[in-house]
């Protein structure tokens, strides 16, 4: 399968009007179970669905600005969907901020250790968000490492391929980053 994807992502730089319909149904459960992962981790309440997410993930990676991207295989391709859906997630959640959606309301602070594998408010999320852009001025890999762990729900080994870097680099680069935001965040 990793090979038919990069075929069709190479197809999809040459802008192969069926190269996208082709692409869908080879990624769409994994992106599905990504989806459904993360939205386990929202407040109850969640008006966004998996299904929902995907879709719009997909929309933002084949269409408009990204449609003739250089897709460097499966790994640049999945990194990008996990990129898509956090701001996905997090322009919902700012959307849901606002003052007529609650957004009066006061903060709370977050707990002394931060649990980046699942943020319980939006709140967190948005701290997530704003500490992830500065953690990328500082360290992109680090920043890229978060992302697909977090937003992409993949494991240190399988990030750690897809950013063709070793499994103790990767766990390295892990704690580091985990102990940057929450430095950040707190």
């Amino acid at each position: 399968m990793n090979a038919d994807v990069t075929r069709i992502l190479e197809r999809m730089i040459q802008r192969d009007p069926t190269a996208a319909g082709q692409l869908l149904p080879l990624v769409y459960d994994e992106l599905r179970k990504l989806a459904a992962a993360k939205l386990a981790h929202e407040k109850s309440g969640q008006t966004l669905q998996a299904t929902a997410l995907v879709h719009e993930a997909y929309l933002r990676l084949v269409g408009g600005a990204q449609a003739g991207k250089a897709w460097d295989g499966r790994g640049h391709f999945f990194a990008a969907a996990a990129e898509a859906m956090r701001r996905i997630l997090v322009d919902n959640a700012r959307r849901k901020n606002r003052l007529r959606h609650g957004g009066d309301l006061e903060r709370v602070e977050l707990e002394d250790e931060l649990d980046i594998e699942a943020p319980e408010c939006r709140e967190d999320l948005l701290a997530l968000d704003t500490a992830l852009g500065k953690l990328q001025q500082v360290d992109g890999t680090a920043a890229e490492l978060v992302q697909l762990r977090y937003f992409a729900g993949l494991t240190l080994a399988e990030a750690a391929e897809m950013l063709d870097i070793s499994t103790r680099s990767a766990d390295r680069i892990w704690a580091y980053a985990k102990a940057w935001l929450h430095r950040e965040m707190t």
